[in-house]
């Protein structure tokens, strides 16, 4: 039971925002995302005339060539082949020193992503999680379970968002060619069409609480110096594993970009999911609560 005292609140509501998170949750989503997103949907050319802006293009720019997350370029170039569409690029082909210093940091990329996942699973058996911490009574399987459930609830998320302005430009006979996927279609686009930014705030919600859930199953809870460093590794080098960089390498080419590629490859096998249906419906259900209606003030 939560111990602390914060403005008199009963235990049982400082233990849903608190200890679970949801006014973490709730505080990241409406200020640190649909906002931003809501403002800069109405005022784009204001949104980036501004140096910061500048910044964060730089930064931004700054990581993809620095090819952490070049691995996402071969599930590009494999979902390519299995679809049969070109990559559409303006830039030319790849040669010499080009093509060699590409692919040299997708093997990188790839490299670094199996290290991640290595550090992942080697701290959810010998418990040095953050959630094998606070739930010590779980079982490992379980944990694991957990890791892979909710980075799939995510990759299906950012899948959907993909595959929904795919199909939106689509005759209605062509948008689904199953029973779920007409069923996902007669409600993302029935009535006014409100249901698509419903479920754009429904889905960020729950993208950001499986964030936050998925950050507690890969951090970890190692003190360097104690001789229980992941794999034996320097001080140095498990405090940089401690900020959970690894974590961040992992849900962003597991559970954002590959599932985005996915689902430009394959919008019509997003919608003939029946996942799909079952997390439009629950998007759209978090958006009817209220908890993020804050986000159009």
């Amino acid at each position: 039971d939560p111990k602390v005292d914060v403005l008199g609140l009963p235990d049982g509501v400082k233990l849903v925002f608190l200890d679970i998170g949801l006014g973490m949750i709730v505080f990241t989503c409406i200020l640190g995302q649909l906002t931003t997103q809501v403002n800069a949907s109405h005022c784009m050319i204001d949104f980036i005339n501004n140096y910061f802006a500048l910044f964060t293009l730089y930064v931004a720019m700054t990581v993809e060539f620095s090819g952490v997350m070049h691995s996402s370029y071969l599930v590009q170039n494999l979902l390519s082949a299995l679809s049969g569409k070109p990559i559409i690029s303006n830039e030319p082909p790849r040669t010499g020193f080009t093509f060699a210093f590409f692919w040299g940091r997708v093997l990188m990329s790839i490299a670094i992503l199996g290290f991640c996942l290595a550090v992942v699973f080697k701290a959810l058996f010998n418990g040095q999680t953050m959630m094998t911490v606070k739930y010590p009574e779980l079982p490992n399987g379980v944990n694991v379970f957990l890791f892979f459930f909710f980075m799939s609830i995510v990759g299906m998320l950012e899948g959907m968002q993909i595959a929904f302005f795919a199909v939106a430009k689509l005759p209605k006979n062509e948008r689904g060619t199953s029973f779920f996927g007409q069923k996902t279609c007669e409600l993302l686009f029935k009535g006014n069409g409100q249901n698509l930014p419903g479920f754009m705030i429904g889905r960020q919600l729950t993208v950001v609480c499986s964030f936050f859930l998925v950050a507690s199953i890969t951090g970890l809870n190692i003190e360097p110096g104690q001789g229980n460093n992941i794999f034996g590794i320097q001080d140095g080098a498990q405090k940089f594993l401690n900020y959970g960089f690894h974590g961040a390498v992992i849900t962003t080419i597991l559970a954002s970009i590959t599932w985005q590629l996915a689902a430009s490859a394959f919008p019509i096998a997003f919608l003939n999911n029946p996942v799909t249906y079952i997390l439009l419906v629950f998007a759209l259900f978090l958006e009817w609560t209220g908890l993020c209606s804050g986000a159009w003030v």
